[in-house]
């Protein structure tokens, strides 16, 4: 990291960059012809780093072709700008000063490198975020269905709730066959609890897993205790931030764990036996977890042929 840092606002149409302490914001389209452009202006800049907000889904094309292009990018939680702005004192909000705020953060936070996926990667990411969306939908018409007294209408979701189980179970299938020979799913065959789920997960939404430290990878996932001191005031340790797919999909893992896999189930067991509360043991399952997954994916990089 140099201390030059560069920031991009992203929306469905456009790019608006900024390089901290320069006075031009410049606009690119978000396309292939734009991101050529914006590598052209930006590279003589020399970035250590250069930042972009994760946008729901609009930043993933800029931001593998602009780290395929050469540039040290870096993706941030929208949340962690915002707190960063309010804490500078810019409560205005428009695309240009979001790219100044964006390149301050890059000019003085070291943040974690981008991590591309490669093409099975990105394939599974379409179908598990197609997975994702069925589970939450059908959730969500069985509880509208208790609600109704009316035949018709509960005949009609009866019929659509099966349509979508038919189509989850499908779509489960293709992810399967997508995972079964991915080094993340060999690892999750020695721990009881990590199912296919967050296989799934571990590619699409933690490509750095095995490329961070422990502290590192626990904190990114959200499951580090963080310290809550002042003077002689010792707070509390308590976890919060972090990606929330992956740590969803964490505690499903380690709710299994903590009760199936061996090693897990004696820490969770110890844990108890302290006099821990459920709920504080399983967060400390969740982070012994992700720090073993970590290890091992490493272990299974390292020991990769070179290409």
């Amino acid at each position: 990291m140099n201390g030059i840092g560069a920031g991009v606002d992203v929306s469905k149409a456009y790019l608006d960059v900024a390089v901290f302490q320069q006075n031009e914001v410049r606009r690119f389209d978000n396309g292939a012809a734009g991101w050529r452009a914006l590598v052209t202006w930006l590279k003589p800049y020399g970035p250590g780093q250069v930042v972009l907000e994760a946008t729901g889904g609009y930043e993933q094309r800029a931001l593998g072709a602009l780290h395929e292009a050469g540039l040290p990018m870096r993706r941030i939680n929208p949340r962690q700008v915002r707190s960063f702005a309010r804490a500078t004192g810019q409560l205005a909000k428009t695309d240009r000063i979001d790219a100044r705020i964006l390149a301050h953060v890059a000019s003085v936070i070291d943040l974690v490198p981008f991590q591309p996926l490669d093409a099975d990667a990105a394939k599974l990411r379409q179908y598990k975020a197609r997975r994702d969306h069925l589970v939450q939908n059908i959730a969500t018409e069985k509880q509208r269905r208790r609600q109704l007294d009316d035949p018709i209408l509960r005949a009609d979701l009866d019929a659509h709730i099966a349509y979508m189980e038919q189509a989850l179970h499908r779509i489960e299938q293709v992810i399967a066959d997508l995972i079964k020979d991915t080094p993340q799913a060999r690892i999750a065959r020695t721990i009881k609890g990590v199912g296919p789920a967050m296989v799934a997960t571990m590619i699409c939404d933690l490509p750095e897993l095995g490329h961070l430290s422990r502290k590192a990878i626990a904190k990114l996932v959200g499951v580090a205790p963080l310290n809550r001191d002042s003077g002689f005031f010792v707070g509390q340790r308590s976890t919060w931030g972090g990606r929330a797919g992956p740590r969803s999909a964490l505690y499903m893992s380690a709710l299994t764990a903590a009760h199936h896999d061996p090693q897990l189930k004696a820490f969770y067991a110890a844990l108890i036996g302290r006099g821990k509360p459920k709920k504080l043991a399983l967060v400390a399952v969740m982070r012994k977890l992700i720090v073993i997954l970590n290890a091992r994916m490493r272990e299974a990089i390292a020991a990769a042929p070179t290409p």
